[in-house]
């Protein structure tokens, strides 16, 4: 059993003190291993945090690397109540239209006129089941059953909750009358319906597709095209367009986005810097520097590394600054000039996919073997994922490696935390002893001192 001591009692020492501080002399070496623990936990999270950054390089390069980044399109429309969108890729193209008329659901207007019959919802509907017709008048096989209490309200929900695709609510056309409502759910000519039960239905919208007009409406060369709902998506191949307000006139057009393609190549670029800036002020080496890698040339010389391929030449397409990629004076970031770059990609735009995508191994004219030439995205896809491989990568072995001292670390501080646990109870126990042996001799020096004052004294 561990004793605590705090004053001893009969020696006068402060012994929990002094105890404290013995263990704490001993545990100098655990006191080491924690300062080196704290330092890998460190490491780690600054290894995983530069590799962050290169993950994203690795992103950036894969993307500009997809062939639909390379053919992106650029979809306008005059007016906004035409919404236009155009896949990748697709060609070229201009269209103007008149919108006719707007896509619509069909609706039914069921009223039971006798007074007093259906005045609310919790009126009797009348009838135990309710028949849905197509819009040629051909009556589904699967009747709708009233449920509940039969009411004007469940015959709603019954049709609510059918697979006729219809949706029904209890109208209160004034206080001694309601009705029933009922809308198809989908838009265009084949949503007509008729119903059958109880009261009498009548339409109240009819279904109708949208249309629009091309050329000009009411002459003999105007064209109509329809579509069962507002959106129409064969009329311009590799567009799709929905219109939203009757008697507009809209003009619609698909072009090359290089403004698209630009924004590509910039991602990889601005990936890159972020990443040589990282890795840079991790292993900053500057006069008073505290960076965490501080020196760590595996590192700083990733951030290297990247930014010598995103300048170096490529093959026989030559420097990159022909595409307005250039080094900065200070050699520690690369910029994109965008004036250069769409100059480029408008005069030779195969020529600076090639430089950025690379170009495959080929045969010349007289059946001699071209090597492939690696691109910008590929080299620079190389280097990152040679740092931020999940299996492979240098970065996350680095990380790795710290997680593996932090384990051993950690394994030693617990066994020194038992050790100092055992070596405080020995220095308890050895001080209490002392104390025990000094209150021994006490006594006994008190008891001889009793015995001598006892003795008789010489006359």
């Amino acid at each position: 059993m561990t004793m605590s001591l705090s004053t001893g009692l009969i020696s006068g020492m402060d012994t929990g003190t002094l105890i404290s501080q013995l263990i704490q002399a001993e545990a100098g070496p655990q006191t080491a291993l924690k300062a080196r623990l704290k330092a890998s936990e460190t490491a780690a999270s600054a290894y995983r945090t530069v590799n962050t950054t290169f993950l994203a390089v690795t992103a950036a390069a894969e993307a500009a690397m997809k062939p639909a980044a390379w053919n992106p399109t650029k979809a306008t429309s005059s007016t906004s109540s035409v919404a236009f969108t155009a896949t990748a890729g697709a060609a070229s193209n201009s269209l103007t239209f008149t919108v006719k008329q707007l896509a619509t659901s069909h609706a039914v207007m069921n009223r039971n006129t006798t007074p007093g019959t259906w005045t609310s919802p919790t009126s009797p509907y009348g009838a135990a089941e309710i028949t849905v017709s197509d819009e040629n008048g051909v009556a589904s096989p699967t009747k709708i059953t009233v449920g509940g209490t039969g009411t004007l309200a469940d015959a709603a929900a019954a049709i609510n909750a059918s697979s006729h695709g219809l949706s029904a609510s209890v109208v209160q056309i004034s206080s001694g009358e309601a009705a029933l409502r009922v809308v198809s759910k989908e838009t265009g000519l084949t949503s007509k319906f008729s119903l059958s039960g109880a009261g009498t239905s009548t339409t109240n919208v009819d279904a109708a597709d949208a249309v629009i007009v091309l050329g000009t409406p009411g002459t003999p060369g105007a064209v109509e095209l329809s579509s069962a709902t507002n959106t129409f998506d064969s009329v311009m191949p590799g567009g799709t367009f929905t219109v939203s307000k009757k008697d507009e006139i809209a003009t619609l057009g698909i072009a090359p986005d290089s403004d698209a393609v630009y924004a590509t190549v910039q991602s990889l670029i601005n990936a890159v810097n972020a990443a040589a800036k990282t890795a840079r002020d991790y292993t900053s080496n500057a006069p008073g520097s505290t960076a965490t890698l501080k020196g760590d040339y595996a590192v700083s010389s990733l951030g290297s590394r990247l930014l010598d391929n995103v300048t170096a030449a490529l093959g026989v397409n030559g420097s990159p600054a022909k595409i307005g990629i250039q080094l900065a004076k200070d050699g520690k970031s690369v910029s994109l000039d965008k004036t250069v770059f769409m100059a480029a990609l408008k005069d030779d735009p195969e020529k600076v996919r090639a430089m950025v995508l690379g170009t495959p191994a080929t045969t010349d004219a007289d059946g001699d073997p071209v090597p492939a030439v690696s691109g910008l995205a590929d080299r620079l896809l190389a280097v990152a994922k040679g740092a931020s491989d999940s299996a492979t990568g240098s970065l996350v072995a680095l990380a790795n490696g710290q997680d593996g001292l932090k384990k051993g670390y950690q394994d030693q501080i617990d066994a020194w935390d038992l050790r100092l646990a055992k070596r405080k109870e020995t220095l308890t126990r050895q001080f209490t002893a002392m104390e025990t042996a000094l209150s021994s001799l006490r006594n006994q020096s008190t008891w001889l001192a009793g015995q001598i004052n006892s003795l008789p004294s010489a006359s």
